[in-house]
């Protein structure tokens, strides 16, 4: 018979830690545990001969006290306190974080949750720390007969189901809109039961290892059952039946997290020893031993700090990444390990089945696994290009990921500083607006010790800008047209790039019309067509013109303005011997203070104010001179004898009617 063992099998991190330091306090004087250390008969019995008693009430304790992997509430630890003892707390990791995130919960006004066997040593711990106040549920249908809780935060006993779990958060769901989802299963648990799961759908049997009042162990029971695979649990090999084998020629072995090594040998070695009556297959002597395990241990990589391996993503969390990389436990990629810029979620960056690149951190953490980074692994493979780059002076893109003090943050394969100086040619007010983008850079600066690259996208635009200009001054001529760019304004006028060079268009050179500042005719970023008025080689300088290249109004003010003509416009200025009338753009007239009335006049505003609409003659015009003369009171005076004139014509018209009646004419008929 083939006997398998599942790849994930026997002791977890917590159980060893456990183990480890019961061990020491035994050999260091008197100790004991508060209750059984694991729930693994067989070494709780080899503790008791190292000199470790577990007891049930800490008054039996003397010397030093070893709180079980499974934990226990604050009120024992305050208990230990008052009678003196020597704490050894060998708490699981990760059932202190279940602890912590209850009570914590509680602290914040949720209702607390666990899903778990409501009788277990640690899910009694974890009430302790909320106070008794948690709601424990074992299943769905629990869940589902709960009333509307509120805000709720669930969590699991470390040693459930994935599944279980999932549901009971989806039952809580549809009752309580606010729910906290804490996924609080040990990783080994998780790696465990998946392992067992997927041997039991390639085997004919399956055998589980560990003690009865394991609750992990009878987990992965039920998990393998649930596959319809046969499954039997033993604690050692003596409680192996032979009838369980008949007909079988292939079986799974897998083992709880508080089952030792040397069980699971003995189990595996039985196993293989059994010969199942009828079995005509002969057993290969070699199959006898443990050479299947030993040869399943040698292919696990050896994996040591600072190695960048590669492996493959088999589960993802909020706020970490587990790598199956052929080691005995799955490494662990934190959350500010995955990227350059540290991303709200694992999923952004990586999805499970990806391979992936990583470098070792740490050998083993508290709970057992390699801490792996992704970021540095991404760095090792482009530090050599990125210091070529350096030398070579090569221009590199990367992306904007992240606004920092003083700059900016980009990827480059790691971690690159561009400061805010080195952004652009100006100078740049929101550095917000490069996050997502694109920059040219150059390295700058570069050190490998200290993984220190500065980077630079202005050297880039003023080696370009540099060209550009030396090429512009050939091809620039006086009085040519060229396109530009509005750059900046000041008080005097606006510097406009035309290609390479920035040029001044002077104020006075926007319009034909008085400009007070260049913002009433230009502004930044505006696309302008300017004609070059004059260009100063030696020092690289170059007059604009705006207004040169349209026509200018005097052209055409003889036809507009006939002297004799009346026009209307507006007073725009008034100086003391008279007001200036805009006429249109750029053509403005004077009406002296002599022309404003047939009175004396003293000062201009006794007449016209700014802003008013006038009507005046044309006593001049001189286009060449660019200056026009109004009459003010000429009009005034033609439209009193207008209206003198009108006058007389209508008494006319009435005399004329009244004589012809007198002579028998009808009315309305004029006599001659």
């Amino acid at each position: 018979m083939e006997v398998l063992l599942a790849r994930k099998a026997g002791f977890c991190f917590g159980v060893k830690r456990a183990i480890d330091l019961a061990h020491k306090a035994a050999q260091a004087g008197p100790a004991s545990s508060y209750g059984p250390l694991i729930h693994n008969r067989q070494i709780v019995e080899r503790l008791e001969q190292a000199g470790l008693q577990a007891v049930d009430d800490l008054r039996q304790c003397s010397g030093k006290v070893v709180v079980r992997s499974h934990g226990v509430g604050p009120d024992i630890y305050s208990r230990i306190e008052e009678l003196g003892l020597e704490l050894v707390d060998a708490t699981c990791p990760f059932v202190q974080k279940a602890q912590r995130l209850a009570q914590a919960s509680g602290q914040q006004g949720r209702t607390v949750v666990i899903v778990g066997d409501r009788n277990h040593p640690e899910v009694q711990g974890i009430l302790g720390w909320t106070n008794q106040r948690a709601i424990v549920v074992e299943n769905p249908a629990e869940a589902e007969e709960l009333p509307f809780l509120g805000p709720v935060a669930v969590l699991a006993q470390t040693t459930q189901p994935r599944g279980n779990f999932e549901r009971v958060v989806e039952a809580l769901r549809r009752k309580n809109p606010d729910v906290l989802e804490h996924n609080t299963i040990c990783s080994a648990t998780s790696e465990r039961q998946d392992a067992a799961q997927a041997l039991a759908l390639q085997v004919q049997v399956m055998i589980v290892a560990g003690g009865r009042e394991s609750s992990n162990t009878m987990k992965l029971v039920k998990l393998c059952a649930a596959a319809g695979t046969p499954t039997y649990q033993v604690e050692d090999a003596a409680d192996l039946e032979q009838n369980w084998f008949v007909g079988v020629k292939r079986a799974g072995l897998t083992a709880g997290a508080s089952t030792p090594d040397w069980i699971i040998e003995e189990v595996f070695r039985r196993m293989s020893d059994i010969n199942v009556p009828g079995e005509n297959e002969t057993q290969d002597p070699q199959d006898n031993d443990f050479e299947d395990m030993a040869s399943w241990e040698r292919s696990l990589q050896d994996v040591r700090k600072g190695q960048v391996v590669k492996g493959t993503v088999v589960r993802i969390t909020s706020d970490e990444v587990l790598v199956d990389i052929h080691s005995k436990s799955e490494g662990i990629i934190p959350l500010h390990e995955l990227a350059v810029k540290t991303p709200a979620h694992p999923s952004e960056v990586l999805s499970v089945g990806d391979e992936v690149d990583v470098m070792i951190l740490r050998v083993e953490n508290e709970e057992g696994n390699p801490v792996l980074s992704k970021r540095r692994a991404d760095q090792f493979a482009v530090i050599d290009s990125i210091e070529e780059a350096y030398n070579s002076r090569r221009e590199l893109s990367a992306k904007v990921v992240e606004v920092v003090k003083g700059g900016l943050l980009v990827d480059i394969g790691m971690r690159g500083f561009v400061p805010a100086s080195q952004i652009q040619r100006g100078f740049v007010e929101d550095l917000g607006q490069f996050v997502g983008k694109n920059l040219r850079l150059r390295v700058l600066e570069f050190d490998r010790q200290k993984n220190k690259v500065v980077l630079s996208q202005k050297v880039i635009l003023e080696e370009e800008a540099k060209s550009a200009r030396e090429t512009l001054w050939t091809q620039l001529e006086e009085g040519q047209v060229v396109q530009g760019t509005v750059r900046r304004l000041t008080n005097f006028g606006a510097f406009v790039d035309i290609g390479g060079t920035d040029g001044l268009l002077h104020v006075s050179d926007m319009s034909y019309s008085r400009v007070k500042h260049p913002s009433e005719i230009v502004n930044e970023g505006d696309e302008v067509q300017v004609i070059i008025l004059k260009l100063d080689r030696e020092h690289q300088k170059v007059s604009l013109g705006l207004k040169q290249i349209k026509p200018s109004p005097w052209e055409s003010a003889a036809e507009k303005y006939p002297v004799g003509a009346v026009v209307e416009g507006t007073v725009v200025r008034l100086a003391p011997f008279g007001a200036f009338v805009k006429l249109e753009d750029g053509v403005d007239g004077l009406i002296h203070i002599s022309q404003l009335a047939d009175k004396r006049v003293v000062k201009p505003d006794e007449v016209v104010r700014i802003g008013q609409r006038v009507q005046a003659k044309v006593t001049e015009c001189k286009p060449l001179d660019k200056r026009i003369s109004l009459s003010l009171k000429d009009v005034r005076t033609d439209k009193e004898q207008e209206e003198v004139a009108q006058a007389l014509q209508n008494q006319q018209d009435e005399l004329g009617a009244t004589i012809g009646e007198a002579l028998g004419h009808p009315a309305g008929e004029k006599t001659e």
